[in-house]
């Protein structure tokens, strides 16, 4: 088939269910599960105000998604068919994205069958056109491997071709001198991605050591590791720079988001029999006389338009510190907390009363359909983690890896895992090549 082809097919596959459900849920859209960013979005559209109320800067949640809102709600208006379709197209870009995967590491078949696994993800097929900020995080996890793999084979396609040329001293200078460009043009766009992934999701601020690490268990020269880690450092400090010192001046304090009071809801002593009972870390209750947040200030001007004193990174150290203290002083009850975390995240079903759900013919996808899709799922990407290059292995189990550190830490969830779930995605499909071609050959 075709690439064009193939990308048609894959395109149609993840855009038309998803439209389907623009359509059914076109009333909840805008309406439910909305989140910080859709604020701050509609906020910076009508006062160029980055923030809960206009003329009011905060740093209360993590930027990127606000900034693909807020051009759409400009340009189009505040709309649930604008919003819709802006996430299908983004879910689509994924798609293509996990088909060149697929390409890269066994085939265009395979690239094919993964990337129609990913986009009938029975959960994403619904999430993907709601409010939410994971859909960026998924276009940008799959670019973020895509380019690791390219960046990988590249220079170890250029390590051997010069390993194997033995010109004239001009002809190996000048080798020499392009490679060094293409150490730097990788370590670049690798840079630069890492740091939009970490201007969505803040709990990627260590994924470089990740991609790093891998890269120079692939590479194994240090000087071209050096080169593409300052090459990517410098791009990713580039990126996160305007927004943590815009914080600074603004706001009062260096931070990609003040909100720790979210990572404090998911570490106290209260957290874990909460989530135990199927409630979420929001049912956590409040400290009396703890410093208010921005939200806080927010519903009381939107509730009375009085604008009550907030001192955010007050608030950002104040909840920091009781995170802090609550690792020191309780390990037990935190190595309690990350082992419920990780199988929150693992599991299959919702694990959540709070959990997004809905009605009619979405509501029993969701609720049946993904934990028998990730069931066949789970099963088929460990039985594709053996057939894959050891390459490609290594790099899905370590990004899945970091994931599941990173909900220990944090909290588990259904939606916290599925901006990856496309790595299991593409190690089903090559147990499934597998399959196939063995059941033709007999």
């Amino acid at each position: 088939m075709r690439r064009s082809h193939a990308y048609a097919l894959v395109a149609a596959v993840c855009a038309l269910p998803r439209l389907a459900v623009v359509a059914i849920e076109r009333g909840d859209i805008l309406l439910a599960y909305t989140e910080k960013s859709d604020d701050f979005a509609r906020t910076l559209v009508a006062s160029g105000t980055v923030g809960f109320i206009p003329g009011v800067p905060s740093a209360y949640t993590q930027p990127l998604y606000t900034f693909f809102l807020a051009p759409l709600y400009w340009l189009f208006g505040r709309h649930w068919l604008v919003v819709g379709i802006a996430q299908t197209l983004v879910a689509v870009a994924t798609a293509l994205l996990v088909y060149e995967i697929g390409r890269r590491i066994a085939s265009a078949r395979v690239g094919i069958v993964a990337a129609v696994l990913a986009s009938l993800h029975p959960y994403l097929v619904w999430h993907d056109v709601h409010v939410n900020r994971e859909i960026l995080d998924t276009l940008l996890a799959a670019a973020l491997v895509l380019a690791t793999l390219v960046t990988a084979e590249r220079l170890v396609l250029k390590q051997h071709k010069r390993s194997s040329t033995h010109g004239a001293v001009g002809d190996e200078e000048e080798v020499v001198l392009l490679q060094h460009k293409l150490w730097w043009l990788w370590g670049t766009g690798l840079g630069g991605l890492l740091g939009l992934a970490i201007l969505g999701n803040s709990r990627l601020v260590l994924l470089p050591l990740v991609l790093l690490g891998y890269l120079a268990w692939r590479l194994r020269l240090p000087g071209t590791i050096l080169a593409l880690a300052a090459a990517g450092a410098v791009a990713t400090f580039l990126v996160l720079a305007p927004w943590v010192v815009r914080n600074e001046v603004s706001v009062g304090c260096y931070a990609i988001t003040t909100d720790t009071r979210a990572l404090w809801k998911a570490n106290n002593p209260l957290t874990y029999d909460l989530l135990a009972d199927g409630k979420w870390i929001d049912d956590v209750p409040n400290i009396p006389d703890a410093p208010l947040s921005p939200e806080f200030q927010a519903a009381i001007f939107a509730d009375r338009g009085e604008l009550i004193e907030v001192d955010e990174c007050a608030q950002m150290r104040f909840y920091r510190g009781l995170v802090t203290d609550f690792w020191r002083e309780q390990p037990g009850e935190k190595g309690k907390l990350a082992v419920q975390a990780t199988g929150m995240l693992w599991n299959p079903t919702f694990s959540v009363e709070r959990e997004e759900r809905s009605q009619g013919l979405v509501g029993v996808a969701k609720d049946w359909g993904e934990p028998l899709y990730m069931g066949v799922l789970y099963v088929l990407a460990a039985i594709g983690l053996f057939l894959v290059s050891r390459s490609f292995a290594v790099l899905a189990v370590a990004l899945l890896a970091y994931n599941t550190l990173a909900a220990m830490v944090f909290v588990g969830n259904v939606r916290y895992r599925v901006p990856w779930d496309f790595l299991l995605a593409l190690l089903a499909a090559v147990a499934l090549e597998r399959v196939v071609r063995r059941l033709r050959t007999r």
